[in-house]
């Protein structure tokens, strides 16, 4: 697919691969074009061998800004009796699918607002990163809406019911200090330091043992689900499949001659 409305860069010998949304006219509100693009992205990423860490960041002043409301009043949406509805099957469901379940890490890199649907992109991501700058906003509530692109499934995880309820009532806008003082970030950096921080973060991540985090990103998500028993039983499976990796082999053998492992993601 040929991107109009994300821009992608390969790093570290292609290891590290990023989408900058790329419509900062509208700061970077999202589209269908954008969020098929998107989906789209993270598929491919996961499909080359070659890419160990995925990452979406904004070109411009904003990360994202959320949803572009013109599509409201597009031809497209005028037939259709829940548009709504539609929409989100449609576009966003597919993106945030693709993340969740993406087995390679997903890094936002917030350089700006990030405000409702926006906000959400970051927040779903394995790890949200942030300029000091950046600000936060459930701002669903304040054209009468309620928080979607998983906003319902992830803020109440993140933060607990009463700073979800309070962030999700009041549309209220949150540094990114604060963010991460609330556990619903990963870092904030000074935003002259922000691109070499995060390069530095995504670095790490790209040269750790791909296999074993993606089983690590898995166990995480299904314990929301899982008693005890089910996550123990989990642990010891996924656990015996990190084992029969070349990259636990080479954790093992590095380990013992005291050096630096060279994982291959594989």
């Amino acid at each position: 697919m040929e991107y109009e409305f994300i821009q992608v860069e390969n790093q570290a010998e292609g290891k590290i691969r990023i989408a900058f949304l790329n419509n900062p006219e509208t700061f970077n509100s999202l589209n269908p074009k954008m969020l098929m693009e998107l989906a789209d992205f993270v598929q491919a990423a996961n499909a080359a061998e070659e890419v160990r860490c995925i990452a979406i960041s904004g070109r411009g002043k904003a990360f994202c800004s959320g949803q572009n409301l013109q599509l409201f009043m597009s031809p497209e949406l005028a037939t259709k009796e829940k548009p709504v509805v539609y929409v989100l099957e449609k576009y966003y469901n597919p993106l945030i699918s693709g993340i969740y379940h993406s087995k390679k890490p997903v890094v936002a890199l917030v350089n700006g607002p990030a405000v409702g649907a926006g906000a959400m992109l970051s927040l779903l991501c394995d790890i949200t990163l942030a300029t000091e700058s950046a600000y936060f906003s459930q701002a669903f509530v304040n054209i009468g809406l309620i928080p979607d692109t998983a906003g319902t499934y992830w803020l109440p995880k993140l933060v607990g019911r009463q700073q979800a309820n309070y962030l999700a009532f009041t549309g209220k806008k949150i540094s990114s200090a604060e963010a991460k003082n609330l556990g619903l970030i990963s870092d904030s950096f000074p935003d002259n330091e922000f691109q070499q921080k995060s390069a530095e973060v995504l670095e790490v991540i790209a040269n750790q043992p791909t296999a074993a985090i993606s089983l690590i990103k898995k166990a995480f998500n299904e314990s929301y689900t899982n008693d005890l028993d089910a996550q123990l039983a989990l642990e010891a499976e996924y656990q015996q499949k990190a084992a029969e990796t070349a990259d636990f082999r080479e954790g093992v053998q590095a380990f013992m001659e005291k050096r630096k492992a060279n994982f291959t993601g594989k």
